[in-house]
């Protein structure tokens, strides 16, 4: 994998270039969109990938895992044979999953003993076997297995669980140098920024992941459940440190503003549910602000879903149908809402990346922080 920055923006961090992987290009700042099990929810392949345009997409390493398996996908091909995405994919590690599930894993300097969510089976994920699953999962940028400590963690909890991550890390480079793609394609692993809102912490981290000359760097551990003005803050922390020559993945974020508001701190790369989960729950985003289709206000309203739309549902279906499809509990109101915020948010960073390269990032973004945040 290689990475070119084309452009600085010249008042900000904003930057754009292009990541050059086996499965093709990836021009940034970019959105990926989430593809938990190996689908976009609610989401053709075709759809995908003409009308939404997605250059990348992600897989989730530990609902891969339990289902179907590492043997199924092995036994495919590898996770682009198995769901015909024929463009880049990126694989996390597991570690936020492991997070999620507090109640049901524990922790050791070995790794994380967790249960299924689906049956309640016990399974291990150590450094060692999360590089081996990434491996047979085949994902062109794979992450390494960390700790996402909680947002209001204490200084204590965030020092030990820095030091845990930064032990797996070390493991994870080990597994990595030491084994090979299975599918014929490079793989790149990608180490990950933790630390919680401590600046220090954050600091010693970016300048340990910095240290491994990966051939891209990720910040987690933001938005979950820290105020957003820190997040921002570690963010602007980070990317100080961070070498410029290599993209820089923010995991997990976010709503349209806070994707604004990282490419403004120098972040390349985004993923995040918001638009799909969002859009099941009837929450539209468009460039003059927020829809929320089960309002009465859009019952008799026949124009367009969203007349300067980004796709092709938005000309297509009325605001009243797809109000209608929501009330009825209808799966085709969730799909054309999951359809346009995906093709809304590739708009949008592929706009940022215009704006960039044409040396006015700054006011566009300005204007446009104030339309996205509108209630319509």
């Amino acid at each position: 994998m290689t990475f070119e920055l084309q452009y600085t923006d010249p008042k900000t961090n904003a930057r754009a270039g292009k990541i050059s992987t086996d499965h093709g290009g990836i021009e940034t700042p970019i959105f990926m969109p989430v593809g938990t099990l190996g689908t976009v929810k609610g989401v053709h392949l075709r759809e995908l990938m003409d009308d939404i345009k997605a250059q990348i997409i992600l897989g989730n390493t530990y609902h891969l895992y339990l289902r179907p398996g590492i043997e199924i996908i092995e036994q495919a091909g590898g996770l682009h044979k198995f769901n015909g995405f024929t463009k880049p994919m990126l694989t996390d590690s597991g570690g936020f999953q492991v997070f999620s599930l507090a109640g049901i894993r524990k922790l050791t300097k070995d790794g994380a003993e967790f249960r299924s969510h689906i049956d309640g089976s016990k399974h291990i994920f150590t450094p060692e076997k999360v590089i081996d699953i990434e491996r047979s999962i085949g994902a062109d940028i794979i992450m390494a297995f960390d700790e996402c400590p909680p947002g209001t963690s204490d200084y204590a909890y965030a020092k030990k669980s820095l030091e845990l991550t930064h032990h797996w890390l070390d493991r994870c480079f080990k597994r990595f140098n030491e084994t090979e793609p299975k599918y014929g394609y490079n793989q790149s692993l990608f180490p990950i920024v933790q630390g919680c809102v401590f600046k220090d912490l954050r600091q010693k981290s970016a300048e340990y992941v910095a240290s491994k000359n990966a051939d891209g760097n990720a910040i987690g551990g933001l938005a979950v459940g820290e105020p957003v003005e820190k997040m921002y803050e570690m963010i602007e922390i980070v990317n100080e440190i961070l070498p410029k020559d290599k993209p820089r993945y923010l995991m997990g974020v976010g709503t349209p503003i806070n994707i604004l508001e990282g490419i403004e701190r120098g972040v390349d790369m985004f993923d995040c549910v918001m638009p799909t989960r969002n859009g099941r729950n009837a929450m539209i985003f468009t460039k003059n602000g927020i829809l929320n289709m089960r309002n009465k206000k859009w019952e008799n309203d026949f124009s367009p879903l969203d007349p300067d739309g980004t796709s092709y549902v938005d000309l297509m279906y009325s605001k009243a149908y797809v109000r209608h499809l929501f009330h009825a509990e209808e799966m085709l109101g969730m799909q054309i809402a999951s359809i346009h915020n995906l093709a809304f948010y590739l708009w949008l960073v592929g706009e940022a990346r215009k704006h960039i390269i044409g040396g006015d990032f700054s006011s566009w973004k300005t204007k446009m922080i104030k339309q996205l945040s509108e209630r319509l």
